[in-house]
């Protein structure tokens, strides 16, 4: 999962693996409970689509702005 969200964010380098990795897991256990299951994150999906958007928007330290902006895609993954 780490390397696919880093090409994701264009990350080529592995000095913030630590953080990436955080950040992550975080927005496993954040989705997670918005659904109140445990979701697939591992094939395509919604489900990791989502996940994906989570980690872009922590790492760019605009994550208040996530629930708002992805709220139609939570909705429907709920």
């Amino acid at each position: 999962m780490l390397e696919a969200v880093k090409a994701y964010l264009k990350i080529d380098w592995d000095a913030e693996d630590t953080n990436i990795t955080c950040i992550i897991e975080r927005g496993k256990a954040y989705l997670n409970s918005l659904t109140e299951t445990e979701l697939d994150f591992e094939t395509e999906s919604p489900a990791r689509s989502l996940l994906f958007d989570y980690c872009r928007y922590a790492y760019s330290n605009a994550l208040e702005y996530y629930a708002e902006n992805f709220s139609a895609d939570i909705l429907r993954l709920q």
